[in-house]
């Protein structure tokens, strides 16, 4: 009775109602290790972050965080090489109460334990929690899994990773992947730089990891390629209605992808890039369609 009553219920509803519904509904996916969802769209605090709290960019950035929160969104990626990122959405999220809401995660960046847990325990006071630690581009990686793993164990933070934002680093990537077994890996995955799927995305599925993306629209350099170009007619059989959703429903059609990080200091932005994550998605001819416009610009 309840799945006729749910589905008599969805029939009744207007038909511009129920896509305006379906559009609103953010994607979620389910983080292996957990069960836990995460919604598809995240945000990422490189460089956009790192600023002084004046009362502007106070104004601005928690409007960022907030609007995030407001559309079901709930990851925020991080890191102490990001400047003053981690304290600012620490400040923030804390101010305006959105800690609860948030999945915080950040990184560890530096050699040796005791240097680990310091830079750590650092990064939990600017965070004010800390629910994913990940070592920063493998550095050091097996002395800071066995930290990150103890961490865990005493409920310090819910989850371990590792991360890399190049190519070249994916062999390395693999085999940490291998050897350590992390909850999530980070990696960098776009129509500009779409190698991740050739190894790395299958065996995370294989091994049962999570998958954050970083760097979606390559660095910025996808904006370059499209600049002064229309969107494609045919991007409307996705729910697509700008070029930063393109690029991310690329991305979040691959099934093993758990959740895209890209940043903005920008409400319109996020506002935006939120939208990528509900409506349809394209299928895998329709994301070949993509791949081949995107490579002939």
């Amino acid at each position: 009775m309840k799945l006729i009553g749910g589905t008599t219920a969805g029939l009744l509803l207007p038909i511009g109602a129920r896509a305006a519904s379906q559009l609103s509904i953010i994607i979620t996916r389910t983080i292996p290790s957990s069960g836990e969802k995460l919604p598809v769209i995240g945000l990422g605090t490189w460089s956009v972050f790192d600023v002084d709290l004046t009362p502007a960019n106070r104004t601005q950035l928690s409007e960022v965080l907030s609007l995030l929160v407001k559309h079901d969104g709930r990851v925020v990626d991080s890191s102490p090489m990001y400047g003053r990122a981690e304290g600012v959405v620490g400040e923030l999220a804390a101010q305006f109460r959105l800690l609860d809401s948030l999945f915080i995660a950040t990184k560890v960046w530096t050699r040796r334990k005791e240097a680990g847990i310091a830079m750590m325990e650092r990064s939990m006071a600017r965070c004010r929690k800390i629910d994913l630690m990940q070592v920063h581009n493998l550095v050091d990686v097996e002395t800071h899994m066995s930290s990150l793993r103890e961490w865990k164990t005493t409920g310090r933070i819910r989850y371990t990773g590792i991360t890399h934002s190049q190519a070249r680093g994916f062999y390395e990537v693999e085999k940490t992947m291998r050897s350590e077994k992390p909850d999530f890996v980070q990696i960098n995955y776009s129509l500009m730089e779409p190698e991740a799927a050739q190894r790395i995305l299958p065996l995370a599925q294989e091994l049962r990891m999570a998958v954050i993306i970083n760097r979606p629209f390559g660095g910025g350099g996808l904006f370059g390629r499209v600049a002064a170009k229309p969107l494609p007619a045919w991007a409307a059989e996705i729910d697509c209605r700008s070029w930063a959703q393109f690029f991310l429903k690329w991305i979040v059609a691959h099934p093993a992808v758990t959740c895209v990080i890209p940043a903005t200091s920008k409400p319109q932005h996020m506002e935006d890039n939120m939208a990528a994550g509900a409506g349809r998605l394209p299928d895998a001819k329709m994301r070949r369609r993509m791949l081949e416009l995107v490579s002939s610009l």
